[in-house]
């Protein structure tokens, strides 16, 4: 196995714990808003146990021109 994956591997598991720790795999209520936050956070990995708190809202994604 390569150092970088090792390293995406922890990175998201860190990830998914920290969304885990925020009860946001937990919440029945599915929706755009929630499932982005969830990948937002996962992705934020680490980042998330020094301050970062990553929300998505999506009501203002564009629309397709018709």
């Amino acid at each position: 196995m390569h150092l970088g994956t090792l390293v995406l591997i922890v990175w998201l598991g860190i990830g998914a714990l920290a969304a885990g720790q925020r009860h946001e795999f937990s919440d029945v209520t599915r929706n755009c808003n929630m499932a982005a936050t969830v990948g937002v956070t996962m992705l934020a990995g680490p980042l998330n146990y020094i301050g970062l708190n990553p929300k998505i809202s999506c009501r203002d994604l564009p629309r397709p021109s018709e």
